[in-house]
């Protein structure tokens, strides 16, 4: 954590995220205009993806050089709310980095967290009225919770956002899985499609079929058959007939 014990200054900002497509690394944005925690989430969600959270954003070389530009005084909002301290885009990380006089067992109802980086970025506690700076980011991939079939769920990517997601190795995974764990199905759609014409499984975007998370019995290949990621227990690979109504993961210009 020492890479966010660097800077910033007394003004409360917020930071935003984004990434690329290509390697899945968030952009940050630093949003030097303050506002209270609630009005900050909606800001980041509606201009970019969410409030920074957890601990591997938290940690990236990136935001850290995107919170080296204010100053040692700052207070800065992220992601965390007080309900159990839940990360505002679902995130489950369970690290946590309070200043050494925090009470977890007092009252913390309307509680938000922030940064102080003057105490070597530790975390505070702050009504979540009160106004600050805030971190926003952009990501590369968005879960849709709608019902549709799977050829219906790449249509609306394509339309809407870019493609059904692809998976091609260990970090995209735990990413998506992060990401699938609010969806309002038992399974979401991948952009993964079994051809029994050529009698192999492929990536809708081309990709290569080299990571593999399949159930035990979850592949078996079958005409009319999709992929799917569980959204629950390990998250792995089931085939799905293609007819089925899920949620589904698009991946994002």
């Amino acid at each position: 954590m020492t890479k966010l014990s660097t800077s910033l200054k007394y003004s409360q900002p917020k930071m935003c995220f984004f990434s690329t497509e290509t390697d899945r690394n968030q952009k940050y944005h630093l949003i030097e205009d303050k506002k209270a925690w609630q009005k900050a989430q909606i800001y980041c969600r509606e201009n970019h993806t969410d409030m920074i959270s957890g601990t591997k954003q938290l940690q990236d070389a990136r935001s850290a050089n995107v919170l080296n530009s204010v100053g040692n005084e700052t207070h800065v909002h992220f992601g965390l709310f007080r309900d159990a301290w839940k990360w505002s885009d679902g995130s489950s990380f369970s690290f946590r980095y309070w200043h050494k006089g925090f009470n977890n067992q007092q009252p913390n109802s309307g509680q938000c967290a922030m940064f102080k980086f003057n105490n070597k970025g530790r975390w505070r506690n702050e009504n979540c009225t009160a106004k600050k700076h805030f971190i926003c980011y952009d990501d590369n991939v968005i879960l849709i919770k709608e019902n549709k079939t799977w050829e219906d769920a790449l249509t609306y990517c394509r339309d809407h956002h870019h493609d059904l997601v692809t998976i091609t190795n260990m970090e995209d995974q735990r990413w998506i899985q992060e990401k699938v764990k609010n969806a309002s199905t038992d399974y979401v759609w991948m952009g993964l499609r079994y051809t029994c014409t050529l009698d192999f499984w492929f990536w809708v975007s081309d990709e290569v079929v080299r990571y593999k998370n399949w159930a035990l019995d979850g592949q078996m290949d079958d005409c009319d058959m999709s992929g799917a990621m569980e959204t629950g227990g390990e998250h792995q690979w089931f085939k799905r007939n293609d007819d089925e109504m899920l949620n589904f993961i698009c991946s994002k210009k």
